[in-house]
């Protein structure tokens, strides 16, 4: 079912004190996993590894086979807490994945032939993105790497909503199962600044008349 796959520990020592030795002394990032039928379960990963995992985009919308002291479990990344200023992961949550049973999780929106859209190549426009992920709802045997959003024929003054989206097959929109139809992208033309916009040529300042040069005695 997975082609992500990562080792991890349990763990007892809980608490927040207990996660900061973890990431001081170990160079471990704490995690838990909930869901399905089991109780939640506290766990540990190696930090180098599991940045490694996350530098590949699909890990975070595919199911990651994850070994826990050698007992593996499906499961999928449902949130990542990360360092203020740093980045790097400080607590990752993971949910477990039941076979037959739907799941909500997020997957990234992939924009393609931005360059060739009417909006850009024949009227002069500019596509802004207002979304770049969304919710969804899965059987895990249909979960979607990302969904792509054709913008080939995207017109200057049109905006594409959820509703525009050509889902893969078994995928509902979240959103839209509770009538919120939200824009993610618009086409328009480009933003003059204000300074552009008020911009004239300065006069040239008359020349200072050249001084009176003193006759020769």
């Amino acid at each position: 079912m997975s082609d992500f796959n990562i080792d991890a520990q349990a763990r007892s020592d809980l608490g927040k004190g207990a996660s900061r030795r973890l990431r001081r002394n170990a160079s471990l990032v704490p995690a838990v996993i909930y869901g399905g039928e089991k109780a939640p379960q506290s766990i540990s990963l190696v930090a180098k590894d599991f940045a490694k995992l996350l530098e590949n985009e699909a890990s975070f919308s595919h199911i990651l086979s994850l070994s826990v002291d050698g007992a593996k479990e499906n499961v999928l990344i449902k949130a990542l807490q990360r360092h203020p200023s740093k980045g790097f992961v400080l607590h990752a949550d993971f949910i477990r994945v039941v076979a037959g049973q739907k799941l909500t999780t997020q997957v990234p929106l992939h924009f393609i032939n931005e360059d060739k859209a009417v909006a850009v190549k024949k009227q002069g426009g500019e596509i802004s993105h207002t979304a770049t992920e969304v919710e969804i709802s899965v059987l895990p045997r249909n979960l979607p790497e990302f969904i792509e959003v054709d913008m080939a024929k995207i017109e200057v003054g049109q905006t594409l909503h959820l509703s525009d989206l050509v889902l893969p097959k078994g995928v509902e929109l979240v959103a839209l199962a509770h009538d919120s139809d939200l824009a993610v992208a618009n086409a328009h033309m480009p933003r003059v600044t204000k300074a552009e916009d008020l911009e004239v040529d300065a006069p040239e300042a008359p020349e200072a008349p050249a001084a009176d040069a003193p006759e020769a005695e």
